[in-house]
């Protein structure tokens, strides 16, 4: 087996469940994946998931929103390995679909902290261990102006808007930033939006997963 100091490290923010857990999984043959989520079960699972297929990862069972707790994380990903290869930013929140006159305070703030805050403030602790040729990576999701998607579309566009700066600020000095456009996929958050859709049509997670890599990696 290839040892851990072997290899690149991913770090997943958001890897317990949906497109997250599924690109940890993907990228774990390549990649020492460094797991960060709320849910530990979840990341217990992944990181069965991982070693079954002969793969490593480190779980972080941390929340994002929580500033410490994000500088202690990347503190110890310098003391361990001194700098990160990839880094690919899942964790969302979706607030409760309503009438943009209608959005409640606590749902919006939580909105704003966690799709734009946390990620900014990701952004600055993550970049240093970045470098000049890591990678970061963002997935968009257009539901900005959509009705009812105001907690929602709104801080997803500002996440993306931040991603899209950081790319154009980078381009000539690094990291890279990619900001990729997964298809439709039969996640939790999509079947808050869409209680009653046919899941059958979406995209298998995996297969999704498998289908980004290249945009990912190359």
């Amino acid at each position: 087996m290839t040892q851990a100091a072997d290899l690149p490290v991913a770090l997943i923010t958001g890897a317990s469940r949906g497109l997250g857990t599924a690109l940890a999984e993907a990228l774990a043959p390549t990649h020492h994946i460094v797991a960060v989520a709320k849910t530990v079960g979840a990341l217990e699972e992944l990181d069965d998931r991982i070693s079954a297929a002969g793969g490593q990862a480190t779980l972080a069972p941390m929340d994002i929103t929580v500033e410490a707790a994000m500088q202690q994380l990347c503190r110890s990903i310098f003391d361990r390995w001194g700098k990160l290869d990839l880094w690919v930013h899942t964790a969302i929140h979706a607030g409760p679909l309503a009438p943009a006159s209608q959005l409640a305070e606590k749902d919006f703030v939580k909105s704003l902290e966690i799709n734009v805050h946390a990620t900014q403030r990701l952004m600055s602790y993550v970049a240093p261990l970045l470098g000049q040729s890591g990678k970061a990576v963002f997935f968009d999701d257009p539901r900005g102006g959509e009705a009812y998607f105001g907690h929602y579309g709104a801080t997803k566009a500002a996440q993306i808007a931040l991603a899209r700066s950081w790319q154009a600020e980078s381009q000539r000095t690094g990291p890279d930033v990619r900001i990729l456009s997964p298809r439709p996929m039969p996640t939790g958050t999509r079947a808050r939006f869409y209680p009653g859709e046919d899941r059958a049509k979406l995209a298998d997670i995996r297969d999704e997963a498998a289908r980004l890599l290249p945009g990912i990696l190359g």
